[in-house]
């Protein structure tokens, strides 16, 4: 028997499986291929919908889909990973470890809270197993602005989404306007997006950074206090570090700079926020977003397969489709293919994409229901809300 080993529970790992079950069904019902996933969550987080969630309009249930129920061809283990053994071809995790034929690794990365004074420890952040819900509890009861770090469409949309849970909100943005990368590409859409956050009384502050952080209050460079409890960190992300892959090349950012069938060393292959990947026609880093890392999850997939059944891996073309943010039912904005898109052709498109690619095709079936009756209720829920609706 073969086996190959995903690490992490993203898009990266959920796409790769979805690829390998397609392509290897004969030699995986034979016995003759196993899949292994080992994760730190027991869930797949969808991020399409955070905002939706923390905006109150769905249930964070309906976003998360345990890893057994999105992958069941897979052994999953909830573990931990501690060290990857390149030379002996064996993963090390809580007190286990695994020989693989063929690895992927997908553990995405996190956003860098030792850059600013405090901010580990006390800033929260969307990328780790339970930051969602730590977020809805925190946000049940304020004292003082959630304060939101960083300016860029993620941020943005979040500053957005915990305004219209009538949650007052500090947007702090280093760069001397929010979404600057945006304002570069679509001006007309970063405007848009400026509006926004005025109509939902963000208070919005460019050209300074958070300096320090203790437990009741966010200091920033110009010298002002903001009281708060809850501070939110959108800044960008660094690579998750695994021990044993140290050898590797990395670009500045941590993350293993792959080829372009998204080798990073001998039957093993990356993606996602872990990897550097190049762009097919520009040759720079794709974006860091789930589109990138499902067409990438996808194209590792594909060939680990090939190289299973002892055949070369073939470049990653993607070329990429745009982006977009929500603020609320019917107001969004859009860029798809460079053309600009906004208000309710936006957000369709967008929950569109997003119902697309949900691993559970129930909970995605679920989503426009809910999303009616909440917006039609007015708001948020009064409480956390985790069951799925039936």
């Amino acid at each position: 028997m073969k086996r190959v080993v995903l690490l992490g529970g993203g898009y990266v790992t959920l796409h790769a499986y979805g690829a390998l079950v397609r392509r290897l069904r004969g030699e995986l019902r034979r016995g003759e291929i196993e899949i292994v996933v080992i994760s730190a969550d027991t869930v797949h987080n969808f991020h399409g919908f955070t905002g939706e969630v923390v905006a109150g309009l769905l249930p964070i249930a309906l976003t998360q889909t345990p890893l057994t129920e999105a992958m069941p061809r897979a052994r999953v283990l909830h573990a931990r990973v501690t060290r990857v053994d390149l030379v002996a071809r064996r993963v090390h995790f809580t007190d286990d470890e695994l020989a693989y034929d063929a690895l992927v690794v997908g553990t995405g990365g996190r956003e860098p809270l030792d850059a600013v004074d405090g901010l580990a420890g006390r800033g929260l952040t969307l990328r780790g197993p339970g930051d969602l819900a730590d977020l809805l509890q925190r946000v049940q009861v304020l004292d003082g602005p959630v304060v939101v770090v960083g300016g860029g469409l993620a941020g943005v949309e979040l500053a957005a989404a915990l305004a219209a849970r009538a949650a007052p909100v500090v947007l702090v943005q280093s760069a001397d306007r929010v979404v600057p990368a945006l304002h570069t590409e679509q001006p007309r859409l970063a405007a848009r997006c400026t509006a926004e956050l005025g109509r939902l009384g963000v208070d919005v502050r460019t050209g300074v950074r958070v300096a320090a952080v203790d437990d009741g209050s966010v200091t920033l460079s110009d010298g002002s206090v903001v009281r708060t409890h809850v501070v939110l960190a959108t800044t960008g992300q660094r690579a998750v570090a695994l021990a044993g892959l140290e050898s590797l090349p990395r670009d500045d950012r941590g993350r293993l700079v792959t080829t372009r069938d998204l080798l990073v060393a001998p039957d093993v292959w990356s993606a996602g926020d872990a990897a550097c990947v190049a762009h097919p026609r520009s040759g720079l880093p794709v974006t860091a977003n789930a589109l990138w890392a499902i067409k990438a999850g996808d194209h590792v997939g594909r060939n680990v397969a090939r190289a299973l059944r002892g055949r070369s891996g073939t470049p990653f073309r993607y070329l990429g489709l745009g982006q977009a943010a929500s603020f609320g039912v019917g107001r969004g904005v859009a860029d798809l293919y460079g053309f600009p898109l906004t208000g309710w052709v936006a957000w369709l498109m967008r929950v569109g994409f997003f119902l697309r690619f949900m691993p559970s095709r129930s909970r995605a079936l679920r989503v426009p229901g809910e999303l009616a009756r909440r917006s039609r209720a007015g708001g948020p829920p009064t409480s956390l809300q985790t069951a799925v609706p039936r």
